[in-house]
């Protein structure tokens, strides 16, 4: 059987890498990208569509026989602490005009990402299991474990087929930052080519879960093409990676760009940071439907630069 799939937020820092590679596997006509501003470059089919259009999503998903949705919009944490409502409308009410449409039977299987940023301060930092006190405090976290109940909701109430994890902070060379609190991660990396000088906003012992792009797109399709009965948990599952700190990442940088140099003027987003975990135990996700990441921060250090330095040169 061939299935067809809509990415909803496709031009996205995610979104954009999990296109790709759903195309590779599944054929470019079978994978149907949409957002609401269109792409720098078209290499399969695009619909424009907001998404907090239910009509407007219908009709797409009608037209090109939808059986699968990657919802990937959303309003990211630091955005989201400057326009609150905005941030809210996007986050949830898209979640449900998609969960309503697949109770309906219009959509077969639905994937929707939450965050580390569910968590909060009252969140055992270390090691943070699957299951704890949640309590988050930005509007994109309590936007997320919003979505979060309402995934399991929707599941349990009206067997919707509905997919998530946890995503920590993810790291790609290909796609600039998109208004996170781990964008440092990401920014690090072309500040250190481009003047060999970065300014954190982050303190240099800021320890987050962090995961490269590659592994984070790997983990989404995997979940997503795991049997049913795999998928035990329809909140959300936690996913793990590395963890590091600013200073951490810049010694690993500092290998092959010896005369990098960082230093830290930590802003606003440093209370995002503290309130949210060190590392995240994924154990759940490894049992249930074989999650395995690949890069470590070494692997990924060197993967980051390497192709930054061919995008750039």
């Amino acid at each position: 059987m061939t299935y067809k799939i809509l990415v909803i937020g496709a031009c996205g820092q995610i979104g954009s890498e999990l296109t790709q590679k759903l195309r590779i596997i599944y054929g470019a006509d079978n994978v149907i990208a949409s957002d609401i501003k269109a792409p720098k470059e078209v290499s399969g089919p695009f619909e424009y569509l907001d998404v907090l259009d239910k009509e407007q999503i219908e009709v797409v998903i009608k037209k090109y026989d939808i059986s699968d949705v990657y919802l990937m919009a959303a309003m990211l944490s630091v955005t989201a602490e400057n326009f609150p409502d905005s941030a809210w409308d996007l986050n949830v009410n898209s979640l449900l005009n998609i969960l309503s449409l697949a109770k309906q039977k219009k959509i077969r299987k639905v994937f929707w990402p939450s965050s580390i940023a569910a968590f909060g301060k009252n969140t055992p930092k270390e090691l943070t299991p699957q299951y704890t006190v949640m309590e988050p405090s930005t509007v994109y976290g309590i936007s997320k474990q919003t979505g979060e109940r309402w995934c399991e909701y929707f599941h349990e109430r009206y067997g919707v087929d509905v997919r998530s994890i946890r995503y920590p902070g993810l790291i790609s060379w290909s796609t600039p930052p998109g208004g996170g609190t781990t964008d440092y991660a990401v920014d690090i990396f072309y500040k250190a080519l481009e003047s060999g000088h970065y300014e954190c906003f982050l303190s240099a012992d800021t320890k987050m879960p962090m995961m490269y792009m590659e592994d984070a797109v790997d983990a989404t399709i995997n979940i997503m093409e795991a049997p049913k009965e795999k998928i035990k948990i329809r909140s959300s599952y936690n996913l793990s990676a590395i963890s590091f700190t600013p200073s951490e990442i810049a010694n690993e940088i500092r290998k092959y760009l010896p005369e990098f140099v960082i230093s830290y003027l930590p802003d606003f987003r440093q209370k995002i940071a503290d309130s949210w975990p060190s590392s995240i135990d994924d154990d759940r996700a490894r049992e249930d439907w074989g999650w395995s990441h690949k890069f470590n921060l070494e692997s990924m250090t060197r993967d980051v630069l390497k192709n930054l330095d061919k995008k750039c040169s």
